[in-house]
Formats: structure tokens, sequence, C-alpha cells
């Protein structure tokens, strides 16, 4: 047996994933994504003594489980690499090259991913990033960032253009650094690490923190009441709300259309208001808890929140219909910054970057948590995978969101009154979660040593796969079309900086 196949938010002791030699790894693994039900949910090195220990989890979409494999092999190797057979593995190879030095000598893009402070070639630096070029006395460099114009994070885009038509795009990350993973293993309060995972993405507190609690929990073996899993859905449907208007507000701006950019900037703001009625906070911080909830949701915040959908849902249907038929919005909008089905599946995108382009990848559906199983979610997927279909997605998934939302205020569970104590974790094991943020999957994965401590903690945020799929979108557009595909997928720096 290669592999060892779980459930999302399934622990089993680190001693079931089989470990097999490289080579059969390899094949088992590059094997599973020639059916388009399988693709790598995390793939990352553990140092162990005097070797490097490789695991892969590979999400099986079409029967909701997990296969987890590994393979011991000497630090600092020389190994073929997985992206020659298939690319969606690039950016996971290319992580531990970084981290731990395997050379991957037929991997097509073997670059530094984050330059973070523990990367195993310190000679390798942010300054002398190694970018692709192209010698022509007709194309030309235009490069924009780290530092931009507007309020957003660090990163820097470097274009090769033939006059205004981009014929290729390199996106270089890696300028800020919290180290996140390794506060995850230095922290030892519970609380502290609620708030590292809440600060992974700032716009994503619910998604990251949901799946750190959902994971712990399962490491102590521990079952949340229905309250607890009904504030996380709620919580997750409402940040995504939140988002995805905050993000057709942008998209507006970028191709100006005020009254959209306006609106939209105004619906967001009772949205995140609400937050700040329910717990305190409008990014929902010290909502999600490990075993407890510190703020219950009661039937007075269920007809608040009522009341407030009524209002936002008129506007919101409105200000869309104006929007979405606006021809000076649709002549941006359409066939722009498109990325074929064909690239989604070779890149391994995720979220609504996948579901542009007709692939069925959602978390919620796929690999239920919570109680989207209840809730019976189905995606919503588009074909045509440019900024439009993006654009569409967000406009449809919140009035999904707002039906989910309705349905679970009709059934509001009251506060546990015999909740069970958290226990301690288990000890020896490893575990892995799987949430559908707003932007798509988030993976965390944790494995315990013989006290039930970490000793190591693995983060992905769906930026790790999309990043590329931006890449893609914007060859052959022209350069002024770039702010609107860089919007239409809003990806995140610091949750792929880490």
């Amino acid at each position: 047996m290669e592999t060892v196949v779980i459930k999302n938010n399934q622990n089993i002791p680190l001693a079931s994933i089989p470990v097999s030699d490289y080579e059969k790894f390899l094949l088992v693994n590059t094997s599973f994504v020639k059916e388009s039900s399988f693709h790598c949910v995390s793939y990352y090195g553990v140092a162990v003594p005097e070797k490097l220990r490789l695991i892969c989890c590979m999400a099986d979409d079409d029967h909701g489980t997990i296969h987890v494999s590994s393979s011991l092999v000497d630090r600092q190797a020389t190994l073929p690499s997985f992206t020659a057979h298939h690319l969606s593995f690039e950016k996971f190879e290319r992580e531990i090259h970084e981290n731990f030095g395997i050379a991957y000598p037929d991997h097509p893009w073997l670059k530094p991913v984050r330059f973070p402070f523990n990367r195993a070639n310190h000679q390798s630096t942010i300054a002398h990033y190694p970018f692709f070029n192209s010698a022509s006395e007709e194309l030309h460099e235009v490069g924009v960032g780290p530092i931009h114009a507007g309020v957003i994070e660090p990163g820097h885009f470097r274009f090769i253009c033939n006059g205004e038509q981009i014929m290729h795009m390199e996106i270089q990350l890696g300028f800020q650094h919290r180290g996140i993973e390794s506060l995850f293993l230095e922290k030892k309060k519970l609380l502290q690490r609620a708030t590292l995972a809440e600060t992974i993405a700032g716009d994503t507190a619910v998604g990251h923190t949901t799946a750190f609690v959902n994971l712990w929990e399962s490491l102590c073996n521990y079952t949340p009441d229905e309250d607890l899993q009904f504030a996380r859905t709620l919580a997750l449907e409402l940040e995504r709300i939140a988002m995805h208007t905050a993000d057709l507000s942008a998209l507006c701006t970028d191709v100006a259309y005020q009254l959209g950019s306006a609106v939209y900037g105004r619906l967001r703001t009772p949205i995140i208001n609400y937050m700040q009625i329910w717990c305190g906070n409008r990014l929902s911080k010290g909502l999600i808890r490990p075993g407890k909830l510190n703020f219950p949701f009661t039937r007075d915040l269920g007809d608040q929140l009522s009341r407030l959908l009524d209002v936002y849902e008129k506007d919101f249907n409105e200000v869309s219909d104006n929007t979405f038929r606006l021809p000076s919005v649709l002549s941006r909008f359409e066939k722009t910054g498109v990325v074929t089905h064909g690239q989604i599946t070779e890149i391994g995108a995720v979220g609504m970057a996948a579901r542009m382009s007709n692939v069925r990848r959602d978390v919620r559906a796929t690999h239920p948590h919570d109680l989207y199983a209840k809730l019976e979610h189905v995606p919503i997927l588009k074909h045509h995978g440019d900024v439009y279909s993006r654009a569409q997605i967000r406009r449809e998934e919140i009035n999904q969101s707002i039906g989910y939302i309705r349905s679970l205020l009709r059934d509001i569970p009251g506060e546990s009154k015999n909740r069970k104590p958290l226990g301690l974790p288990k000890a020896n094991a490893f575990c892995i979660s799987l949430t559908e943020g707003w932007r798509g999957e988030i993976c965390h994965c944790a494995i315990t040593d013989e006290h039930g401590e970490f000793v190591h903690y693995k983060i992905k945020d769906p930026s790790h796969h999309n990043w590329l799929a931006l890449g893609l979108s914007v060859r052959n557009n022209e350069i002024s079309d770039f702010p609107v595909c860089n919007k239409s997928f809003n990806l995140s720096y610091c949750g792929h900086d880490l």
C-alpha cells in the first residue's frame, strides 16, 4: 500500500503514512493527476534525523478522500521532479528546493518562491531574482512594484511587451515574512496559535482560523457542538459576501465605472460592521476559537442580520443589474484575462480561479466541513475563464451565500449548555484540514510529537496555486488591462509569503 486514505479533518497516527522509495512515491502521485478529480492539496518536506521526509497529500474530489504518502530522501539530494510529469507540482517543489536544497534537474522553472529566513541558500537574495528575459530590439520590459500606488502589499511584476501587448509577465513575491509556520511551533498557548491563524491573511481571518480550529479539534478527538459549526459556517459566508462585494467595487474602479465602485464599496460596510456587532471586530478576529464560542449567536443577532440582508440584497441586485449590462463595463470584462480549462487543470488552480473555467473545485462540496453537508452546496461554474466569468462568480456566489444564511437563520442552535472540554492533542499524529475560503481552498497540516506538541505545521493559502493563473491571464492582453486582471483574482501577498 503506497498511500493511506483519509477524510478532511481526520487525524491518523504518523506511522500509518506509508514510506515508499522515491521512484514509487513519484509514480503514485503523478499518476493520480491523470484523473481530473485529483489534485495536490499539499506537498512539503519535514526534516527528520539525517534525512528529509517528503509528504504528499492528493485530494480525490469525486470521493471526498485524501491520499497521503511519503518518502525518505537524503538531504540536499538530486531527484527527478514531479513537475516534469505535471505542472501543478511546480510551486511545491520550488519551495522544497528553496527550504532544503533538494535539486530537481528536470524542473522547468526552479526559482525562489519566498526567500524565507531559514532558506537553504542564503546567497539567494531577493535583489538578485533570476527574471526571465528576452534579448530583442522589438521587445521591452516594464517593472511594476514592489511598492504600489494603492494600499496593497508588496509584490513585483515584470512584463515583457511588444508595444502595448504583454508577451510574458513574471511575478516576484517574498517581500514580507512573519515566519508564521515556525511561530506555530514556538507559541505554546492555544490562544496564541488561534491569533496567529487570524493573521495568515488578514482578509481571510475566518477561513484560516476555521482550518486551524478544525484541525486542532480533530487532533483532540473533539466533536464541536452545532452552535460552533453554525457560527463558523455563517462567518465564512459573511466573509465571502464582504470580500466579493469589495472586489466588485475594485473591478468597477479599474474600468472607470464610478457608480458601481461607490455603491459596491458602500454595500461592503454594513456586512463588516455587522461582524463588529457580533464579535467586536470588523474582520471577525476573536470569533473563531477551538472548542468554544466567546460570542454566541442569538435570535436578536439573527433578526438584525435578516434585516440587513433585506436592504443589502435589494441594492446589490440593482447595482449588479446595471453593472453587468453596461457596454463600457462589458467591453473591458469580456474576453479579457482568459485562462483556459486546459491551463487551469495543468497548473492545479483552486477556488474561483478554477470554477471560472468549469473546473469543479470547491471544498464545501467535495470535502465538506462544518454545516456545508447540510447546506448541500452546489458550486457555481463558468466556462470562459475571463474577467467577466470571475466577476459573475462573485455576483452569483453573493446571492448564493445570502440564501445559505437565510437557511441557517431559520434554525439557530442555542448555545450548548454541556460543552465538553477540549482535552489534549494526540501524540505522534498527522492531521489535515481543508476549508473553502472566499479565494478558494485553504489547507493546514500538522504533525505532533510523543507529547502531542506540534513538531511541524504547514499552511497553504489558495494564492499558492493561483498566482500563476494571473501570469497566464495577461498574456496577449494590453498592459492597460493588467490592473483589472490582477483585481479579478485579488490574490494574497502575505498569504503566499507567510
